[in-house]
C-alpha cells in the first residue's frame, strides 16, 4: 500500500524562507545608491569695477577689479581675467588666472584694450562677464582711437521678426569731446556693403524678408577721422 504524502506543508515551508531570505545583490537593506548631485557653475561676474568702461588709463599697470562670484555649491572660485585688443576676444594678449578678485597686469602704453572676466569652480564655468573697453596713454598722443562698437540689438545670433528691423549699437571713446559719426555695413552675406555713412545716430533701421540671416558692422570714427574697424555681427529673421 502506497502511503500518501502531504506536500502543502513543505511547499509553505519553502515560501516561506524564500520570502524572509535576504536579497542577493550585496546590498543590506535592497536599496539602490542615489545619483551624485551634478555640479553647479559658479555665478557670472555681474560688475567690471575697473578699468571702467572706456577709461583713459594714465598707468599702463593696472589693477583690475571686479565682483566676486559665488558658488551654489560652496566650492572655490578662480578667475579668468581675458585682456584682449578686439571687442570679440580673439586676439588675446594676456590670460591670468586669479584666485581673488583684482590682478595686477602691465600692458604696453598707447594701446586700445578689452577685458573680461570669466568665474569658475574645479568642474564649469559660468559666463564671461560683458566686456569693457579702456586706452593706455602714450607718449605726445593727443588723439585717441574710438573704441569699435558694443552691440546693442538685435542680439548676436539671435531671431527677430521680419519686417522693420532697428540696429543698435554703443560707441566710445577715450577722447571725451570727441563726437562719433559711424558708417553702417548690412547684408546677406558675411561680408556686408556699406549702407550708409557717417550716421551720427547709434541706431539704424533696416529692411528685412523672413527666413534670412543678415550680417551688419559698424565702423566708428572720431572727429579727428580716425577709424575703428567694427566686428561683424549677425541675426536670423523669423
Amino acid at each position: 500500500m502506497i502511503k500518501k504524502i502531504n506536500l502543502l506543508p513543505i511547499l509553505f515551508a519553502c515560501l516561506l524562507i524564500a520570502s524572509c531570505g535576504g536579497s542577493d545583490d550585496g546590498g543590506g537593506d535592497g536599496g539602490s545608491t542615489p545619483p551624485p548631485t551634478p555640479n553647479s557653475a559658479p555665478t557670472r561676474v555681474s560688475t567690471l569695477v575697473y578699468p571702467t568702461a572706456d577709461l583713459l588709463c594714465i598707468d599702463n599697470t593696472i589693477n583690475f577689479q571686479w565682483s566676486a562670484s559665488t558658488d551654489p555649491d560652496g566650492d572655490t572660485v578662480t578667475y579668468t581675467l581675458r585682456i584682449a585688443l578686439d571687442r570679440d576676444m580673439t586676439n588675446i594678449v594676456e590670460q591670468l588666472t586669479a584666485s581673488t578678485n583684482s590682478r595686477s597686469v602691465t600692458l604696453d602704453t598707447g594701446t586700445a584694450y578689452y577685458w573680461n572676466v570669466i568665474a569658475k569652480d574645479s568642474q564649469d564655468e559660468a559666463a564671461p562677464s560683458q566686456t569693457y573697453a579702456f586706452y593706455t596713454e602714450g607718449d605726445g598722443v593727443s588723439n585717441y582711437a574710438p573704441f569699435t562698437a558694443t552691440l546693442n540689438a538685435p542680439e548676436m545670433d539671435g531671431f527677430v521678426d521680419a519686417g522693420t528691423t532697428t540696429l543698435s549699437w554703443t560707441g566710445g571713446d577715450a577722447d571725451v569731446g570727441d563726437t562719433l559719426t559711424y558708417d553702417v555695413y548690412f547684408g546677406d552675406t558675411n561680408n556686408p556693403a556699406l549702407v550708409q555713412s557717417d550716421v551720427s545716430a547709434s541706431t539704424f533701421d533696416v529692411t528685412t524678408v523672413a527666413a534670412t540671416t543678415y550680417y551688419w558692422r559698424i565702423d566708428t570714427k572720431d572727429d579727428s577721422g580716425t577709424k575703428s574697424i567694427g566686428q561683424v555681427w549677425s541675426f536670423t529673421t523669423n
